[in-house]
């Protein structure tokens, strides 16, 4: 493989992008542009092939540390990449994919509790992006009374490599107003959430009555 001072520069990933449009070039070539040299021992196309072919293998889930384990590659180019590849998978986004950015479209994925003879506690995990990862019943209460404590929602969370997560319950009675014990729930959410770098965006009641978000009422 020719070093990158080889090829002439008519042909350099950089100077094809200005000429020919970025669409001309590899994957390779790609990676190249954006490392923009290399190392003493490693010349950038060297790297950029290793980068390709580990990003290409879309059968496992590229992780920081298998970048910075590239030899060539130090921790502010694995980190560049790294958000350039999360940057591409946020800019395509199949049609399945759900994004909540207010409360309402939060109401299709717990639809079926909204009338449930019994409180159910749900947990939404979400990504860095706002994109839904996984919803989860956390507890099942009896009558009108649900209890849950912040491990059994934050398991899931963690699990998921959650940047945040919404949680949700049901009022059995009809009522969208926040108990005493909703809002302690909801406080201690918070904090636990805090430690553990995983934000609670909202807490949201749901009942055949509609629904009633408690940022909206300054409460999260």
């Amino acid at each position: 493989m020719k070093k990158m001072k080889d090829v002439p520069e008519y042909d350099r990933p950089r100077e094809k992008i200005a000429k020919k449009g970025v669409t001309s070039l590899t994957d390779t070539e790609l990676i190249e542009a954006l490392l923009g040299k290399g190392t003493k021992d490693r010349d950038v196309r060297m790297i950029a092939r290793d980068i390709a072919a580990l990003s290409g293998d879309h059968s496992r889930e590229v992780h920081y540390v298998d970048i910075l384990s590239i030899k060539g590659v130090g921790p502010t180019k694995a980190a560049q990449i790294m958000a350039c590849l999360e940057l591409g998978r946020r800019r395509y986004q199949p049609a399945c994919t759900i994004k909540i950015q207010k409360p309402e479209d939060v109401l299709p994925l717990v639809a079926p509790y909204r009338e449930k003879p019994q409180e159910h506690f749900i947990c939404i995990t979400l990504s860095g992006a706002g994109e839904v990862i996984q919803t989860r019943v956390v507890t099942i209460g009896i009558l009108n009374h649900s209890l849950v404590h912040p491990r059994e929602v934050f398991a899931g969370a963690i699990t998921d490599r959650a940047a945040s997560v919404i949680c949700i319950h049901n009022h059995p009675s009809g009522s969208l107003d926040a108990s005493e014990q909703d809002i302690a729930i909801t406080r201690q959410l918070q904090e636990a959430g805090a430690l553990l770098g995983i934000r609670l965006i909202d807490h949201i009641i749901i009942s055949k009555n509609g629904y009633s978000s408690l940022k909206e009422k300054g409460l999260v």
